[in-house]
């Protein structure tokens, strides 16, 4: 992937990132839209999408036909105004759009980072951003070009924080990027004090809270940027040099970096006066060219610079909201339109409510983020069926999924006979009621826990979900699950059962009984330090000693998991005997 960019950026063209990991649908789009004429990729990938009339260059199976080009410097015709990117992110009609980035920009972006924080043969950049995200073009390109070394994660190791600490301190890890969720698993984990070779740490996709900020200080000396910027921005637009004496709710989003002007305006484009919120507008040499081919929109968010002087200049209508603070640095306070970001990922929720209108049978669907629990925002969906029409969630959801990448498919559906209004005759959004996250498809194959390992899952599942109930065979993902849950999942069954297992196997097994399954059998391979197997436990009363003997075995948090599941079917027995319990514990210890 690394030699395939530089190799396109070198021959003088574009590269287009394409997800491998997106619905096929997604990417087939992706490529007619980007009227792509080459598509490297590898043979294992290849048929991911439709590629009639396109040259496919595979870089592994193809190897030969590369040996054989001529090894001649190239004479690259690219100027600074050529495209070197183009990035596809989330749009509100259903279909992404591609964000079309020149060379003047990235490269305005790279001197400006060399500036402020940079970097030397001795340093080492981790790159943990997706490739699909456009920070992931600095974490390449920025260690590259300053003589420095690129860290590469294996493949989804980016979403495992445990693995993320193990990597940075066996690989001296001199400067990385967190979405702010992501650096709240990260600070969690209870070796992250151990990564003091981190000399830069950057945060943007989301706000970064006061609260994360002095966590990270606690624990770490290295310097916190909270950095912002649209894709139509190239990366980043203004930048924060976080301080440790600090304590505000929220961190500001800072100044301007190089070359680029930013300006609070109100609904007349006029300069709203020192701490009064207004749309944030983004100007100079960072802008993208427009949205590829779309010339419609990129007239709409792109319009005349009126401050400056520059023939031709532009402003970026982000669509954020904002304000100045007394010192003059900005600080973010939200969104103006349906756009949301979530765990770091841009979403339009009008495109997933555009796919969830697709299906056949549904009459009218809203989308928005709800945080029912503090601290963990969700997607939901809310869909009414068309008249005489019989709606399932299951489908819908696998309708979503089929279209949608990961990061897009809501965590509940909801089906409502018909949507609240308010007096105006609008949604009544306050009305829309809590998801129920157990719903009653779910609710028909619940299958309850067989062994001490489906019930000790069962209970950290519960937990993390913060759920009631949850059958063996129920998909974690269907029940609201998702990439950061996933992270406290893998963190609890690592601190409780004392195993290490790889985050891709929650994945591949997504139900507690296929993941107590591949413990149990000790199949986790080479990276997973596997317990020895469990056999299951006969649930008569009968035989409430060898229950007790097995309780016996375990630590205390296992005890205590094992107890709380077990005590509706062993009753007054059970609730009887848990002395013995601690007491044959220590007999064993003994």
């Amino acid at each position: 992937m690394i030699t395939a960019v530089l190799a396109v950026l070198k021959a003088g063209a574009a590269f287009v990132p394409l997800d491998p990991t997106n619905p096929s649908g997604r990417l087939e789009f992706m490529v007619r839209d980007a009227r792509l004429s080459v598509l490297l990729t590898q043979a294992s990938l290849a048929e991911k999408a439709s590629l009639a009339g396109i040259h496919v260059l595979r870089l592994d199976a193809d190897s030969e036909v590369v040996a054989s080009e001529s090894d001649e410097q190239l004479d690259c015709a690219a100027t600074p105004d050529n495209l070197a990117y183009i990035i596809y992110t989330s749009g509100s009609t259903g279909q992404p759009k591609g964000v079309a980035v020149s060379h003047r920009a990235l490269v305005n972006r790279l001197l400006w980072g060399q500036e402020v924080y940079p970097l030397g043969q001795n340093d080492r950049v981790l790159q943990s951003a997706a490739f699909g995200f456009d920070f992931s073009v600095w974490e390449i390109l920025a260690p590259l070009t300053m003589g420095a070394t690129l860290i590469l994660p294996q493949p989804g190791g980016h979403q495992d924080s445990s693995y993320l600490v193990k990597l940075i301190v066996g690989e001296q890890v001199t400067a990385a990027h967190f979405v702010p969720p992501m650096l709240q698993m990260f600070l969690e984990e209870k070796d992250a004090g151990d990564c003091r070779c981190l000399k830069y740490v950057f945060s943007g996709g989301e706000a970064l809270s006061g609260a994360l900020q002095d966590r990270f200080f606690a624990l770490l000396p290295g310097d916190l940027y909270n950095q912002y910027g649209p894709t139509e921005a190239t990366i980043d637009a203004t930048f924060w040099l976080c301080q440790r004496s600090d304590s505000e709710t929220s961190v500001p989003i800072g100044h301007p970096i190089a070359n680029t002007q930013t300006y609070v305006l109100d609904a007349y484009w006029r300069p709203t006066p020192l701490g009064v919120a207004g749309e944030l507008h983004i100007g100079g040499a960072g802008l993208a060219r427009g949205y590829l081919f779309r010339q419609d929109l990129t007239a709409e968010k792109f319009i005349p610079d009126l401050f400056g002087d520059s023939p031709g200049a532009r402003l970026y209508k982000s669509g954020d909201l904002a304000r100045r603070l007394p010192d003059g640095a900005l600080e973010f306070l939200g969104r103006l339109d349906d756009q949301v970001k979530l765990r770091g990922s841009r979403i339009e929720l009008g495109e997933i409510e555009a796919v969830l209108a697709e299906m056949s049978g549904v009459r009218h669907a809203l989308v928005m983020v709800r945080e029912d629990q503090p601290g963990d925002a969700r997607l939901v969906a809310y869909v009414v069926a068309a008249e005489k029409t019989m709606l399932a969630i299951d489908e819908l959801r696998d309708f979503v999924k089929e279209r949608l990448p990961e990061y897009m498919w809501p965590s509940a559906l909801v089906l409502l006979d018909a949507m609240p209004l308010s007096a105006s005759g609008k949604v009544d959004r306050r009305a829309l009621p809590a998801p129920e996250m157990f719903d009653s498809e779910q609710a028909k194959v619940f299958v309850a826990p067989r062994t001490p390992m489906e019930e000790m899952l069962t209970g950290i599942w519960c937990e993390v979900l913060r759920l009631e109930r949850i059958g063996v065979e129920n998909n974690f993902f269907d029940l609201g699950g998702h990439s950061l849950l996933a992270m406290r999942l893998i963190s609890r069954i690592r601190e409780t059962l004392k195993i290490e297992v790889p985050l891709r196997t929650l994945f591949e097994m997504p139900t507690v009984a296929a993941l107590a399954g591949v413990i149990s059998m000790g199949q986790l391979g080479e990276e997973g330090i596997v317990a020895p197997p469990i056999r299951p436990v006969p649930r008569g009363d009968k035989d409430l000693n060898q229950l007790l003997r097995r309780l016996a075995q375990l630590s205390e948090d296992e005890t205590e998991l094992m107890l709380r599941r077990l005590r509706p079917g062993y009753g007054r027995a059970l609730a009887a005997a848990e002395e013995t319990t601690i007491a044959n514990r220590a007999l064993v210890s003994a």
